[in-house]
């Protein structure tokens, strides 16, 4: 079994949202062969909770206007550290950088077939590593306390 058209359709729809408002590392995976309960997951990251619900924000919005897609729950909002949104056919993932990295779902989804996502969120990839070497090299280019 594969994901359906409607799944694509709003895989790629919330997927362009999400790089529109910035998303890092978005990459969407076909989980319809091991899970009965949805066709696909997306996952994407921001470096702090503001951008998460903008980006969850957005692709609520996005899925709404232009699919008529609204999700059956929305979980972590008060956090803001990993807002998962349900919309049954698909489930997206918005993750604070840090959860991303400590809880690696890439890691448990490997093994499922990645969906192709348009140029936009496809160029996300990494990014959350660049913002993080950046932001270490503005730290230690800031003077310290030394005394």
């Amino acid at each position: 079994m594969t994901a359906t058209d409607r799944s694509l359709e709003l895989i790629t729809t919330a997927a362009q949202a999400a790089a529109d408002k910035l998303a890092h590392d978005i990459i969407a995976y076909d989980v319809s062969d091991v899970l009965s309960i949805t066709d696909a997951f997306l996952l994407a990251s921001a470096p702090n909770d503001r951008q998460v619900k903008s980006i969850v924000d957005e692709i609520e919005e996005r899925l709404s206007k232009e699919l008529d897609a609204k999700p059956v729950r929305r979980e972590g909002d008060r956090e803001a550290r990993w807002i998962l949104l349900d919309y049954v056919d698909i489930v997206v993932h918005v993750q604070h950088s840090e959860e991303r990295v400590f809880y690696a779902l890439e890691r448990l989804w490997k093994d499922c077939p990645e969906l192709e996502l348009p140029e936009d969120a496809r160029a996300t990839r990494g990014r959350a590593e660049e913002h993080a070497k950046r932001q270490a090299e503005e730290e230690a280019a800031e003077p310290g306390d030394d005394w």
